[in-house]
């Protein structure tokens, strides 16, 4: 079991996060970036889709008690009822928000440029390192998933560094802007380094991240990066917290209503 909560903490973390950034397609400043940021958004949605499939096919594996007691979505629960199986597509669009893993990071607005990129950069800094270690997890699903989204993590970390420079050692109005986003956003990044129930018992096992070990590599490079910006992080220390224990702000509610709208209205559609 908890190698399945384990495995949806990271799927869930690269489906919200994907979500988010997708709504840049379109808008984004100018057109290589749009067309940049949008195959970023199209990365993390690989990844979901991979672990989410690895997911269904532990669930399916459950006992029918173990299954019927791990999610309380109602339509989730008609097919277990059913005895039929999961897929992907169902852990995506038929979970309801407290039955989602993701830290409580990737689901805050996009706002705007800015804040958009120092929430990338604070995640695809933390996923270089995660997928880095979990290339070495005894789940050769998750060590093979692990490698092949590394060689996206790196563009995606190098692109967002480049911008937190950018923006950081700028205009006086790019610097006030990006420096806020970076107060804003910091604390929500504590929780990378919270070790679930999961987390521990997949770390013991030998298939886990050791977060606390991965946590100093993380700080080293966010501060060079910053550093480098000319930007400084707050003094408080404080951390939000509860996304990877399922307890959301309002604003996961709003990224589900959007991302789940059609297979909710339309049950079991296909195209």
């Amino acid at each position: 079991m908890n190698q399945l909560l384990y495995t949806l903490q990271i799927a869930d973390n690269a489906l919200i996060i994907g979500h988010r950034i997708s709504e840049w397609c379109g808008h984004g400043p100018i057109l290589e970036q749009d067309i940049a940021i949008t195959n970023t958004s199209l990365d993390h949605l690989g990844q979901a889709r991979s672990l989410y499939q690895h997911a269904a096919d532990m669930f399916n594996a459950l006992s029918a008690e173990q299954k019927n007691a791990l999610f309380t979505s109602t339509a989730l629960q008609n097919k277990i009822n059913k005895g039929e199986n999961i897929d992907e597509d169902d852990l995506a669009y038929l979970r309801d928000s407290w039955d989602f893993r993701n830290v409580l990071l990737t689901e805050q607005p996009n706002k705007d440029w800015a804040y958009t990129i120092v929430r990338s950069f604070f995640y695809d800094a933390f996923n270089f390192y995660f997928y880095t270690e979990l290339q070495k997890s005894k789940d050769s699903v998750l060590a093979a998933i692990a490698e092949k989204s590394l060689k996206e993590v790196t563009y995606h970390l190098r692109w967002s560094s480049e911008w937190m420079i950018r923006l950081g050692d700028g205009t006086d109005e790019s610097k006030e802007r990006i420096q806020e986003a970076v107060d804003n956003r910091w604390a929500y990044t504590g929780e990378f380094f919270e070790a679930t129930e999961a987390d521990k018992a997949m770390l013991a096992e030998g298939i886990g991240v050791d977060l606390a070990g991965i946590k100093t590599k993380w700080m080293e490079r966010v501060n060079a990066v910053l550093e480098e910006a000319t930007l400084t992080l707050p003094a408080n220390n404080w951390m939000h917290s509860g996304g990877k224990e399922c307890r959301h702000s309002e604003n996961l509610g709003f990224v589900l209503a959007e991302m789940q709208f059609m297979q909710r209205a339309y049950p079991d559609m296909e195209w």
